[in-house]
């Protein structure tokens, strides 16, 4: 089984990128910091498993790593690269996986009305039988939940570097499920305010719209999550360790992704149905408007007519006295009564 190329320069730390390291050792110890020239030895030694984290690298000195690792540069080319979607692929000597982290930020900030609040930091991982190494572009994703993952479990990093990408992938998913349930909350919100007349409308629209739009970036990088624990599933004795151990755990894991996708699926629906409905809601109050002003103006017409009337240049009963103008008062007020009273009762005003 070869994991570093034989006869290779050691690697050496890459002056652009924050490089940490841990070593497990077949008797428990475990190493912080071991410095990144004796990857290869350590890879080579029966029984240890490594982790490498690269943050902010530079092409040149991941080219180098590549080089000394026998990593595939398809693959290297895709750590390196923008816009990949979440993949797992195989490439004889190891496994790549880019997945996407995500964070839902707070309405405190600068970005404006419209603009998304969701954030997606890219991890991409070279999964060895020997142990992983983590490519990130920036640090905004936190490694040290990581950590600590694999700290609770101890037993479970035994069974090698499919472990670590287990405990990986599960703060990935769990992740994305903080971020499901932050969309969640703010939908139950817009329904709250849905049927709320004294609710801002243009304010209901802008939030139903960043949520749209934000659901559409999340499900780019959530959907695909099946298909990267699917393969993995399929490659586990590739990875090292025990298949069946790690079987359950993956299991367990490919639910998870499961039920992030059916959330996630189920919130896109929820959303368009929170904008389908506050349409429906703004064509219905414009039809109580134009009843009421309609209303109001069908009682406002009957004076007009009968002052109108009253106002001939012909001879009528009445005119030019007080009888006349009283009569036209007791006409006017009885069929304003008379209209609002009517509109009243159907609903209109």
């Amino acid at each position: 089984m070869l994991l570093a190329r034989p006869g290779a320069a050691p690697v050496n730390a890459d002056p652009a990128s924050t490089v940490r390291t841990r070593l497990w050792r077949p008797s428990g110890e475990v190493v912080d910091g071991f410095p990144l020239e004796n990857l290869s030895d350590h890879l080579r030694d029966e029984g240890c498993l490594v982790w490498v984290d690269l943050c902010g690298p530079s092409a040149a000195g991941l080219d180098t790593l590549a080089d000394e690792l026998l990593l595939d540069p398809h693959a290297v080319e895709d750590a390196v690269t923008s816009g990949e979607r979440p993949k797992a692929t195989w490439h004889g000597t190891h496994t790549f996986v880019t997945a996407y982290g995500t964070r839902l930020v707070g309405d405190d900030d600068q970005r404006g009305a419209l603009a998304s609040r969701l954030e997606l930091h890219r991890l991409s991982v070279f999964a060895l039988p020997g142990g992983v190494v983590t490519v990130r572009p920036d640090d905004r994703f936190d490694m040290d939940e990581v950590l600590a993952r694999w700290a609770d479990h101890p037993d479970l990093v035994k069974q090698g570097a499919g472990a670590l990408l287990h405990g990986l992938l599960d703060v990935v998913v769990d992740g994305h499920f903080d971020t499901i349930q932050a969309m969640d909350d703010a939908i139950e919100s817009l329904e709250d305010s849905l049927f709320d007349d004294t609710g801002g409308g243009r304010q209901l629209q802008e939030r139903t719209y960043r949520l749209r739009k934000e659901l559409v970036q999340l499900r780019r990088v959530v959907l695909p999550m099946r298909e990267v624990v699917n393969t993995l599933m399929r490659h586990q004795a590739d990875l090292g360790g025990d298949q069946g151990d790690l079987g359950g755990w993956y299991t367990d894991l490919y639910d998870h992704v499961l039920r992030a996708s059916e959330w996630t699926e189920s919130l896109r629906d929820m959303v368009t149905t929170v904008f389908e409905t506050n349409l429906a809601l703004q064509d219905t109050r414009l039809n109580v408007v134009m009843k009421k002003l309609t209303g109001w103006a069908a009682i406002i017409a009957v004076p007009t007519a009968v002052t109108g009337w009253f106002g001939m240049n012909v001879a009528y009963p009445g005119i030019g006295k007080t009888s006349g103008f009283m009569a036209s008062v007791v006409v006017i007020t009885t069929l304003a009564v008379s209209l609002y009273v009517l509109f009243r009762r159907r609903g209109w005003i």
